[in-house]
């Protein structure tokens, strides 16, 4: 399965533009839609919005990958577009381990997991809350049900 429109909207509205580097709520730095920056990688002139729509696209297909081959080793036989593209906002977000880790509790727990991925360390390792997350998860619960 590939990501829908919806699904880039929800990525989209959730990460917000930010044409500069800056950081992130888990200290790495990011830019366009959430975009982390690999080694190496720098634009310290900042990005158009045309490149950040470049850098979603490579982060979503990788995503895709990702998610597609979890849905197959879990043998997942039916997933809706709405299930694929929460799943796919949740990867693009916490990443593939976390997705692996709330498939791993069984694709009818999805729903009662993902309230559970609001968390995130701070520069001293306490676990905080962060309200974004909160909001976040339960758009992509509401997705899912959809």
């Amino acid at each position: 399965m590939v990501t829908s429109p919806r699904g880039y909207q929800l990525i989209r509205d959730m990460e917000g533009l930010t044409l500069t580097m800056k950081p992130d709520s888990k200290g790495r730095t990011a830019i366009g839609y959430g975009h982390d920056l690999i080694l190496l990688e720098r634009y310290p002139e900042g990005i158009t919005k045309e490149f950040a729509e470049v850098l979603i696209k490579a982060d979503v297909t990788h995503c895709e990958v990702v998610l597609n081959y979890a849905l197959n080793k879990e043998k997942v036989l039916m997933c809706t577009q709405n299930q694929f593209d929460a799943l796919i906002d949740f990867t693009y977000e916490c990443g593939p381990g976390a997705l692996a880790q709330l498939l791993a509790h069984g694709w009818e727990q999805i729903v009662h997991q993902l309230p559970r991925w609001i968390h995130t360390h701070d520069e001293h390792g306490n676990l905080k809350t962060l309200p974004g997350m909160i909001e976040r998860r339960a758009l992509e619960i509401k997705l899912f049900e959809a």
